[in-house]
């Protein structure tokens, strides 16, 4: 457990299939919150039609796969999900990516996104990865800095579709 004040512990633990729900929303709330106005609204949504319910309860259940929960004094407010996912990238060794770390806006700032990465890669070491990846939208610099302070480096770039719209965003990596 990490905590900033009394007030503000945060928690985590491993999500279960019950939790699909709630991930799922976290994430349309946290995409659309951080993202919503870089699209056209009928494609953000069509978008985020593919991130429902059942696609969190079969990730859930992958043991190709691991997400984890944060909670702020009990309640979920942010989570990260590791797992296999298809990247330009070239390695001869094991490697994952984090393809996803989203936090509700009362989590932001509160140490839950530290504390969320450094579970994802203690979670990467512990099932054999020797490297770990994830994209960055190159006009969001408080992930690029978070990022960046705990090791990971630009190593190219990856063009993230949602609908129309291709993003700039980046890969970075972090050797473990």
């Amino acid at each position: 457990m990490h905590e900033q004040n009394a007030a503000m512990t945060i928690s985590l633990r491993p999500a279960t299939e019950a939790d699909a729900r709630t991930v799922s929303r976290l994430f349309d709330t946290s995409f659309r919150d951080t993202f919503g106005g870089n699209y056209p609204p009928d494609e953000l949504n069509a978008f985020l039609a593919g991130f429902d319910d059942e696609y969190y309860r079969r990730a859930i259940a992958s043991t190709d796969s691991a997400i984890l929960l944060g909670l702020l004094a009990g309640t979920v407010s942010g989570y990260c999900f590791l797992g296999r996912q298809a990247l330009p990238v070239t390695s001869d060794r094991p490697w994952w990516v984090l393809g996803q770390l989203y936090l509700l806006q009362p989590a932001k700032g509160t140490g839950m996104a530290d504390a969320l990465l450094e579970w994802a890669v203690s979670e990467s070491r512990l099932r054999g990865m020797e490297e770990l990846y994830l994209t960055v939208w190159i006009n969001n610099p408080r992930a690029r800095r978070l990022y960046e302070r705990h090791g990971f480096v630009e190593c190219g770039k990856y063009p993230y579709r949602v609908g129309s719209v291709t993003d700039d965003d980046r890969i970075m990596r972090l050797a473990l």
